[in-house]
């Protein structure tokens, strides 16, 4: 669908969203050295921006651009499984779609959509020009 902007996090971290809608949004992310930590395995934090981003993507779609953003507030992860290379693929579904906050469960598996990390993200919704 889209590469994420040039000189960002999901640039830096290869993070591509595939898949965006209002219920839905799927990003991916390779897993190999610049995301690892130093054992040689996924990074928490990598999976962490992986949540977030796709959160926060979701939660845009859920609200009047023009005059409103998203800003994450909290988000919490159980890492399930270790991940030393091929790539990530992290779903993000609704618990909660409000008018000032949106809650999101993000789900991150493998190739064989083995679970690697379970996520829940709090995004508060803005002001455009806050």
């Amino acid at each position: 669908m889209s590469v994420a902007p040039r000189q960002t996090l999901l640039d830096t971290l290869g993070i591509e969203i595939v898949e965006a809608t209002k219920e839905r949004v799927v990003a991916r992310m390779p897993v190999g050295p610049k995301v690892h930590q130093p054992r040689g395995l996924l990074h928490g934090g990598a999976s962490l921006a992986l949540a977030e981003t796709a959160a926060s993507v979701a939660a845009s779609m859920n609200i009047d651009r023009d005059k409103e953003a998203v800003v994450g507030i909290e988000i919490n992860a159980n890492h399930l499984r270790g991940k030393r290379d091929g790539v990530v693929t992290a779903v993000a579904l609704p618990v909660h779609v409000g008018r000032r906050t949106q809650v999101w469960e993000v789900r991150i598996t493998d190739e064989q959509d083995k679970l690697v990390c379970i996520s829940r993200c709090t995004l508060a919704i803005v002001p455009a020009d806050a």
